[in-house]
């Protein structure tokens, strides 16, 4: 059984910066992405950003050059640098494992992220 535990939400202000990280653990697949989505009040789920086992990346253009995603891949483990953080990136911030391929989806329980302005 696959499970994500995330670590690193908070209260911030806006221009500052936090660090997310999520740890899979379970059976996980050499071919895989990682990853970071958010859901707001109100809003659906969406796309912050992903980096696959090969390391390639996605980002949503909301946050590009703002927001870095790493991996570590021997402790399968996903990080989130946001800086730059802005009141509109307030949201609960879901970790994502596509595990395999095709991917079999996991989400962890969210962080919240709240940017004061």
């Amino acid at each position: 059984q696959v499970q994500l535990v995330e670590s690193g939400g908070g209260l911030v202000q806006a221009g500052g910066s936090l660090r997310l990280s999520c740890a899979a653990s379970g059976r996980i697949f050499s071919i895989n992405v990682m990853g970071w989505y958010r859901q707001a009040p109100g809003k659906q789920r969406e796309l912050v950003a992903t980096r696959t086992n090969t390391a390639s990346t996605n980002y949503a253009i909301s946050v590009k050059g703002r927001f870095t995603i790493s991996r570590d891949n021997a402790k399968n483990t996903v990080y989130l640098q946001m800086n730059g953080l802005k009141a509109e990136d307030t949201a609960v911030y879901y970790c994502y494992l596509g595990n395999g391929y095709p991917y079999t989806d996991y989400w962890g329980q969210g962080t919240q992220v709240t940017v004061s302005s």
